[in-house]
């Protein structure tokens, strides 16, 4: 194998792991938000909506490319992948759906009904972040059955959750300020452990759900390899640790210079876990029965398809960057003429 035959699923695969990495950072933030908003209160609430208010439906774009690249690039892949997960994706679109209509009609209902609205929101963010994460988890085990393995996704499920409330305490940290900014610090330290613990347990039971992976993490010389990511991922929550009872003090004094360090650093936790999800799965696309390769389109449909990512890409790049330019700095109120 050389040449495009060898190299346009790699540079596929490439793509959709990016897509879905940008995908988990961009709305697992604004998932946070919605599981924090039932700890806020009703002003905050406000706020806590504008904060995201910009950003939150194009941030899905990228859940749509990327499943959109599996369509186009591994068709069988995608056959498998979403027929295993049809139940959890559609509760997953279900959530979606509940949270965009909810995010339109909080603002313009009536004030008995809008706290309704606000319980609709941080439902859907909730199931929107369990389903997402037992599709992680159930890809993770290959799709096997047992209540081993559907105990591991529920497992993954609880963990990205954890994962995405640190994330959206981040935001709020740096998007927000006074009290609901105090309370966003507050909301980081609490959630800061469970997903601590939670990164612990998903990493510790991923090698014992997937004898594949297992082999990959703990065969010399990749273990070497791999050690640099559970590190950084301990030096990075120690920073967390450290730094957010110091940011609450600055803030108490009106010094706001290190807002953006708890979401720098949450993101970073996020990358290196991804990075090493996406060593220990490559070169498969579905683990134990494909591999890029083999679950790939005709090499000359890549062709074709990958001149259309390659506009389409830089496109939503370029788009994105200059929306959260625009919308740079705290949030203001939200308002509707």
């Amino acid at each position: 194998m050389s040449g495009a035959v060898y190299w346009l699923p790699v540079v596929f695969a490439g793509l959709m792991a990016l897509a879905m990495l940008i995908y988990v950072v961009l709305d697992g933030y604004d998932l946070g938000v919605g599981l924090l908003l039932p700890f806020a209160e009703d002003d905050e609430k406000d706020m806590m909506i504008a904060s995201i208010g910009p950003f939150w439906d194009a941030n899905e774009t990228w859940l749509v490319l990327g499943v959109g690249l599996l369509l186009v690039g591994f068709p069988l892949a995608h056959g498998i992948i979403l027929g295993e997960l049809y139940l959890p994706v559609a509760l997953m679109l279900a959530g979606l759906i509940v949270r965009g209509v909810a995010f339109d009609f909080r603002v313009k209902a009536r004030e008995p009904h809008k706290p309704w609205w606000n319980v609709a929101f941080a439902c859907g963010s909730l199931l929107a972040a369990l389903t997402q994460g037992v599709m992680l988890g159930r890809y993770l085990t290959g799709f096997a059955e047992g209540w081993l393995a559907w105990g591991f996704a529920l497992l993954a499920g609880i963990g990205l959750a954890a994962a995405y409330t640190l994330l959206g305490a981040g935001w709020l940290i740096m998007k927000t300020s006074g009290a609901l900014q105090a309370k966003a610090v507050a909301w980081a330290r609490r959630s800061l452990a469970g997903a601590g613990l939670s990164v612990l347990l998903v990493s510790a039971a991923t090698p014992l759900a997937s004898s594949h992976i297992a082999a990959k993490w703990f065969a010399l010389p990749e273990f070497l390899l791999l050690l640099p990511l559970p590190l950084g991922c301990i030096v990075l929550f120690a920073t967390l640790w450290v730094i957010l009872p110091r940011l609450a003090a600055r803030q108490a004094a009106g010094n706001d210079n290190w807002c953006w360090a708890p979401f720098a650093c949450t993101v970073g936790i996020v990358l290196l876990s991804f990075w090493g999800l996406t060593y220990s799965v490559f070169p498969e696309v579905v683990i134990g029965r494909l591999n890029i390769w083999q679950a790939a389109s005709d090499t000359a449909a890549l062709w074709v398809i990958f001149w259309g990512a390659a506009v389409v890409l830089p496109v939503i790049l370029l788009y994105t960057a200059f929306v959260y330019r625009v919308f740079h700095g705290k949030a203001n109120a939200l308002t509707y003429q």
